[in-house]
């Protein structure tokens, strides 16, 4: 099958640190270097910097703003229970990047309105994880990374200065996980130095001192951020990680990443060989220990991470992936 002549991207783009809207930006970079491509903004609270930054329109039947036909890729977003859709011309396919466990995004993507003439619904997923627990027939395609964005920077090092540890993430209480603030405590006693992007919300309940920063989400650019860590620690609360962008990017940077089992990132981790994985708190701060202690287990681990992230987001993988959005 040749080529479609356009393919259209649609989200929210509400939030310029989002996973979905990041992972459209990707999409749309990689693609764009193919065919015609159309970013649309589907909600009214739209993030104005991404809209300046990007070539984005805001999607409105009022002022003939539509997309007109050809792929319809949708990101975090979703067609039902809109007129505009009634509106616009028809897609010659009609793909979703279900990128949550939502069931009621699940039902509304996959359930067709009998007036809506469109085609079925294509499902891309961006891991097996996600995958198994839906137990949805789709196509799993992981959410593009930029790795010469995302690269492994050299560090010069006292011999006695202590090792940061850190994470990012939307500053929210979904994305925290409440054992973590003891260990933290903990981690900061035994010498480390605590860096949390997106983690303004836990101030009140851990100490103030110099050895913890607390940013708010976006202060710092993502490979910037990472690129001054010395581990990856990643563990959620109520949220659940369907794919985990920010831990392959941290991989990317060659660090070595402990983090939670629970989540879509744990699928390409092999415990003690390009990462680690712990089930409970207990594990995860005897594996941090170990870590502290031996400089050539951190880049031994660092580096094989890396070499993980450049397999799985490939010239060859990346490829594969553009060509099954514009068939």
């Amino acid at each position: 099958m040749s080529a479609v002549e356009t393919v259209h991207l649609f989200n929210g783009f509400q939030n310029p640190f989002g996973g979905s809207e990041l992972e459209t930006l990707a999409v749309y970079h990689l693609l764009s270097q193919q065919v015609r491509v159309q970013m649309w903004a589907t909600s009214s609270k739209a993030s104005p910097a991404l809209l300046e930054a990007y070539p984005i329109q805001r999607l409105s039947v009022l002022h003939g703003r539509v997309p007109n036909g050809g792929n319809y890729v949708f990101f975090g977003a979703h067609w039902r229970n809109r007129i505009w859709p009634y509106l616009i011309a028809r897609p010659r396919r009609l793909i979703y990047v279900f990128n949550t466990f939502h069931p009621k995004v699940l039902q509304l993507t996959s359930e067709r309105p009998p007036l809506l003439r469109w085609p079925r619904t294509e499902y891309v997923l961006i891991s097996e994880f996600q995958k198994r627990l839906l137990g949805i027939d789709g196509t799993v395609h992981p959410s593009p990374i930029d790795l010469t964005r995302f690269m492994p920077h050299a560090k010069v090092r006292a011999p006695d200065a202590p090792l940061v540890l850190g994470r990012l993430s939307r500053d929210t209480a979904d994305k925290h996980h409440p054992d973590d603030l003891p260990l933290y405590r903990t981690l900061l006693a035994a010498g480390w130095q605590i860096r949390l992007q997106g983690a303004t919300i836990l101030a009140p309940d851990l100490p103030v001192t110099p050895a913890l920063q607390l940013l708010p989400e976006g202060q710092i650019a993502a490979e910037a951020f990472l690129g001054g860590l010395d581990v990856f620690y990643y563990r959620t609360g109520v949220h659940v990680e369907t794919f985990g962008r920010v831990v392959f990017e941290a991989m990317a940077c060659g660090l070595p990443v402990v983090c939670h089992r629970h989540g879509g990132y744990a699928d390409h981790i092999r415990h003690g060989e390009n990462g680690f994985l712990f089930d409970t708190t207990d594990q995860a701060a005897a594996i941090l220990a170990e870590l502290q202690h031996d400089p050539a287990l951190r880049a031994r681990i660092g580096a094989n991470a890396r070499r993980t992230v450049e397999a799985l987001f490939s010239p060859e993988a990346l490829q594969a992936r553009m060509l099954f959005l514009r068939a």
